[in-house]
């Protein structure tokens, strides 16, 4: 199974206050992210996380790459430093990936597009970076954790979630 997410921020205590996510420390929300990672993901999934994964020590983010199940590729976003983006654990690391999930075409970055790559032939923006807080275009899916329930979903249940208005 091939999941996606983006916005975890690991480590990062801003999102407590900007996102106001339901948690009291960011040891709360580190646990509960990776629980509910681990609950969906099994050790043979596949996950492209679409950037801003972590804050920490190359080390901290190892530790926690090493932590969660399945094959992970980062798209970098704008909150992935040096340590996260060099960390052991990447299955790969690149800016934007174009992935085919069941014969659609996936268009995958941190950054919400405005146009794409074959956008006229209805290929999917998978996107992170507006934490659930932009209006989508046509065929563009936020795949943020804050935008699905803070949990990795599939191509299905992004799209699904998108007809029933949550998205």
């Amino acid at each position: 199974m091939i999941y996606f997410t983006s916005d975890t921020h690991f480590g990062d205590s801003r999102v407590l206050r900007i996102d106001r996510r339901p948690f009291a420390s960011v040891a709360e929300h580190d646990a509960a992210l990776v629980r509910y990672w681990n609950e969906v993901v099994s050790p043979e999934d596949e996950v492209w996380h679409l950037g801003d994964f972590a804050r920490g020590s190359a080390a901290e983010v190892e530790t926690l790459l090493s932590s969660l199940n399945g094959s992970k590729h980062l798209v970098i976003g704008n909150n992935d430093g040096p340590a996260a983006i060099a960390a052991e654990g990447w299955a790969g690391v690149q800016h934007y990936a174009e992935l085919t999930v069941g014969g659609q075409l996936l268009i995958l970055c941190h950054y919400p597009f405005r146009t794409w790559n074959q956008m006229g032939k209805k290929s999917l923006n998978l996107h992170g970076h507006s934490h659930g807080r932009l209006t989508p275009m046509l065929r563009q899916f936020d795949v943020g954790v804050d935008a699905q329930g803070l949990r990795p979903a599939t191509l299905e249940q992004i799209i699904t979630r998108k007809r029933k208005g949550r998205g």
